[in-house]
C-alpha cells in the first residue's frame, strides 16, 4: 500500500486583536511541535494581506522587525510538518490567491483522500497550481466564481474533498474554521479579551492567556466577522466520529485538553493500564523522553516499582539529515539522549515507550541499556502494533516497512534484544481516554479506515504530474521523515 502526500501540521487564528500578527507567533511557538519544517503568518487589515513564511523553527522564520511589518487585527499562522520529503518554500503555508472573491488565505492541517482526482479535474479545466500540497486544491475551489453566496460556497467545497482536514481560512474581513464530518484533527476556539482565537491545541491558548471556550465539533463551519460567530453544521447528517487516537498517544502536547480529556492524564492512564495488562518483576521503570514520560510514571505509580529519568534528552538538538553511513545514523540516534548508567548498572529494567514504528531506535536503546549493566530490559509500549499506514495525515509508511506488519512479536523482541515486549492491547488504549471507541480512527492498528481512499496514489505520482521527479535529495529526505516517530 502507498501513501498520500500528507502533512502533519499546527494551525492557529486570530480575529479581532490589534496584535494579531504577535498573538499568532506564539500560538505557533506553543504548536512548535506539530511541524518543524516551516511556518508562515498572513494578516489582513481589512483591505490587503500581509504574508510572511519560510523554512526553519518559528524563531527563525520571524526574526527582527517582520511581525513589526504585519499590521491588521486578523491572522492565520501555520507550522508544517512535510512527510513525504516535499521541502520547498512554496509548500509552506498559508497558502494566499488573490481571485475576483477576493483575497483568501489558508491553512490546513490534515490529508485530503481524493486529492489526486480532485487536483486533475481542476487541471482539466484550467486551474494552474503553484504547490504540491493538497490544501491548494482547496483554495481552487473556493475561488471558483459564479457562486455568490460565499458560505454555500464553502459547504459546498467542504462536500467536494474527502479526509481529513481542520482548516483556518481567512479573507479581507473574517475568520473562519472548519473541522471534516469525521474530526480526524482537533482545533478548538478561544478568547482573548474580544478577540476570538482558534487553534489546533489548547497550549497554544494558554501561552497567550486565552480563555478556553470550546472545540470546533465535526463538520463545523465557524464564521467569524464583526457581527461575531456564526456556527454552520456544514454535516448534518450524522457521520462516522473518528478522532486519531494518537493525538492522545504521542502527538498532542501533555497540556492540552482534547475533548474534555486532558492528554497528560490519558497518558498516565495508559501506563497505568499497561502496568495492570503486563505485571513485570522489576527494580526500575525507565521512560524514553519526552513521548513515554506519562506513561512511565503511570506504569510506576500502578505497579510501585520506582520510577527514574535514566535518559536524558538533548533538548538542543536540531533537525538532522539522514546520512549514507551508518555510524552517522547510530550518532544521530545517540545524541538526542544520553544514559545514566548508575540508575540501570545491575537492575531488572522496564522501558517504556509511546511506539515503535521501524524499531531502529528502540533496538538501539535497548543495547545502551543492556551496555550499562542492566541485567534485564523489559520493553512495554502504550499503544498496540502499528500493523498499517495512516493517508490522514501522520507519517506511518507503507506497510512493507513497518515492523510489526512484518514480522511477530517474538521476532521483534529479538531484533531489539529486550528480554519482553509487551503492547498496550487496543481496548486498554481505548478504556485510558475515557471515551467509546466509537468516537476514534484507529486505522493504523487495526486497518478500519473511516474513509476511503485510493491505494495507487502516492507521492511520485503526484510528482510525475506536476512534470518533475524526486531527487535524490528529496528521496533521502523522505526516507528520514519516515523514521522521525520512531
Amino acid at each position: 500500500m502507498n501513501y498520500y502526500p500528507k502533512h502533519y501540521c499546527g494551525i492557529f487564528g486570530v480575529y479581532g486583536h490589534p496584535n494579531a500578527s504577535e498573538l499568532t507567533y506564539y500560538g505557533l511557538y506553543a504548536l512548535q511541535h506539530r511541524g518543524q519544517e516551516s511556518a508562515g503568518i498572513v494578516t489582513s487589515d481589512g483591505k490587503q494581506f500581509y504574508p510572511h513564511k519560510g523554512m526553519g523553527l518559528v524563531p527563525q522564520v520571524f526574526k527582527g522587525s517582520v511581525l513589526h511589518d504585519m499590521p491588521g487585527s486578523i491572522a492565520i499562522g501555520h507550522t508544517r510538518y512535510s512527510t513525504t520529503g516535499s521541502s520547498h518554500l512554496r509548500n509552506a503555508q498559508p497558502l494566499t490567491v488573490d481571485c475576483a472573491r477576493g483575497q483568501i488565505a489558508i491553512a490546513h492541517n490534515g490529508n485530503l483522500t481524493n486529492a489526486a482526482q480532485l487536483r486533475e479535474e481542476l487541471e482539466a479545466k484550467g486551474s494552474i497550481f503553484q504547490t504540491s500540497v493538497d490544501s491548494e486544491i482547496i483554495l481552487h475551489l473556493l475561488a471558483q466564481p459564479n457562486r455568490r453566496d460565499e458560505t454555500n460556497n464553502l459547504v459546498r467545497t467542504l462536500h467536494r474533498i474527502e479526509g481529513a482536514y481542520s482548516l483556518v481560512i481567512m479573507t479581507e474581513n473574517e475568520l473562519i474554521g472548519v473541522r471534516d464530518p469525521h474530526g480526524f484533527r482537533p482545533l478548538c476556539l478561544g478568547r482573548i479579551d474580544d478577540a476570538w482565537v482558534l487553534a489546533s491545541e489548547t497550549c497554544a491558548l494558554d501561552l497567550i492567556n486565552a480563555r478556553f471556550v470550546r472545540d470546533v465539533e465535526p463538520g463545523e463551519i465557524v464564521v467569524i466577522n464583526q457581527d461575531g460567530l456564526t456556527s454552520i453544521q456544514a454535516f448534518p447528517e450524522h457521520e462516522r466520529r473518528a478522532f486519531c487516537i494518537f493525538e492522545y498517544v504521542y502527538f498532542a502536547r501533555p497540556d492540552s485538553t482534547i475533548a474534555n480529556r486532558n492528554v497528560y492524564k490519558v497518558r498516565v492512564e495508559m501506563g497505568r493500564q499497561l502496568a495492570r495488562e503486563f505485571p513485570k518483576q522489576a527494580d526500575v521503570v525507565v521512560p524514553v523522553p519526552d513521548s513515554g514520560n506519562c506513561a512511565g510514571l503511570g506504569y510506576s505509580l500502578e505497579s510501585k516499582i520506582p520510577y527514574e529519568m535514566a535518559f536524558v534528552r538533548n533538548h538542543y538538538v536540531g533537525r538532522s539529515f539522514l546520512q549514507p553511513s551508518q555510524l552517522i545514523r547510530d550518532f544521530d540516534v545517540r545524541v538526542k539522549l544520553n544514559l545514566i548508567e548508575e540508575l540501570v548498572r545491575g537492575k531488572r529494567v522496564v522501558v517504556v515507550d509511546d511506539s515503535i514504528v521501524r524499531g531502529t531506535t528502540c533496538k538501539t536503546r535497548v543495547n545502551n541499556l543492556k551496555e550499562a549493566g542492566a541485567k534485564e530490559v523489559h520493553v512495554l509500549v502504550s499503544c498496540p502494533p502499528h500493523m498499517n499506514p495512516c493517508v490522514y495525515g501522520i507519517d506511518f509508511p507503507d506497510r512493507n516497512k513497518l515492523m510489526a506488519a512484518n514480522h511477530s512479536q517474538e521476532e521483534i523482541r529479538k531484533y531489539l534484544n529486550a528480554d519482553s515486549l509487551c503492547y498496550l492491547s487496543q481496548a486498554g488504549m481505548v478504556k485510558a481516554t475515557g471515551l467509546p471507541a466509537s468516537n476514534f480512527c484507529m486505522a493504523c492498528y487495526d486497518g478500519a479506515y473511516p474513509v476511503p481512499f485510493d491505494p495507487t496514489v502516492n507521492k511520485h505520482t503526484i510528482e510525475r504530474r506536476n512534470g518533475r521527479r524526486p531527487g535524490l535529495a528529496e528521496t533521502i529526505a523522505a526516507e528520514k521523515a519516515q523514521i522521525k516517530l520512531l
